[in-house]
């Protein structure tokens, strides 16, 4: 286990101290709060932030929307007989998220649709749109079909089927991609700055400004901040999937 330790050491724990120290530190290397507590009184990071978790709501509620029904396709025997269906809708995972997303800015530019927040919708959905898909599949490839039997022989229709048997039991698969989509949404900056010519400005790109014009301090404790959220997020995240599980079993 030697290799893994050393790796996980140089490339997950230090950068995550030097985060940590960095928050803490003024420019000359003194402890303080000035740059936690700049986060909360400044009005445009704060907007930047607000603008971030709409369009991670927007965007997660999208991909839900498409990727549930595409993932019960997948899954569902009757509908889908062949995995070639299941490497196509994975298949975009395989490139690139840049080259995606500079393919898809080109795209609108030769179609002359003007960049802002539709384009960036899309371009999100388009990207993270496996990562709701994947995970609703896994669950539903998986679930025990004599459930749905039993809910039948009580009497149930197929509507009634999915919407007290089906959903509930994927519903840790639809957290899943929650968590893989919404996280991801609100700290990227790439695709928001080549879908919308940097008109919207998301959490991630405040970082990455704060990164390159060398103010390393407030960009790590934005980097802080935003590590904090997705924490208490992820810890959320699966108490709820266990009390899902729990209620199930």
């Amino acid at each position: 286990m030697l290799p893994y330790v050393i790796f996980m050491a140089i490339f997950v724990v230090l950068p995550l101290l030097l985060i940590l120290v960095y928050a803490f530190q003024d420019g000359e290397g003194h402890f303080t709060f000035e740059y936690i507590s700049k986060f909360f009184s400044d009005k445009d990071s704060l907007s930047t932030f607000a603008v971030s978790l709409e369009v991670a709501i927007e965007n997660t509620f999208f991909c839900i929307l498409i990727g549930y029904p595409a993932a019960w396709i997948l899954a569902n025997k009757k509908y889908n007989r062949s995995t070639v269906t299941i490497i196509l809708f994975i298949l975009p995972m395989w490139i690139n998220a840049l080259i995606r997303t500079l393919a898809t800015a080109e795209l609108f530019s030769m179609i002359e649709i003007p960049l802002g927040k539709g384009t960036l919708l899309y371009g999100m959905a388009y990207d993270y749109l496996p990562f709701m898909i994947y995970p609703i599949y896994n669950i539903l490839n998986r679930m025990d079909p004599s459930y749905a039997e039993a809910a039948e022989d009580l009497g149930a229709n197929q509507w009634q089927v999915f919407w007290k048997v089906t959903v509930p039991l994927s519903m840790p698969g639809v957290l899943s991609g929650v968590m893989m989509v919404f996280m991801p949404t609100v700290s990227t900056f790439a695709i928001s700055e080549f879908l919308t010519n940097n008109k919207i400005k998301l959490f991630g790109t405040i970082i990455q400004e704060n990164i390159n014009s060398s103010t390393w301090n407030y960009g790590a404790a934005l980097s802080l901040i935003m590590l904090i959220i997705i924490g208490i997020t992820t810890l959320l995240s699966n108490s709820k999937e266990e009390q899902t599980e729990g209620g199930l079993i």
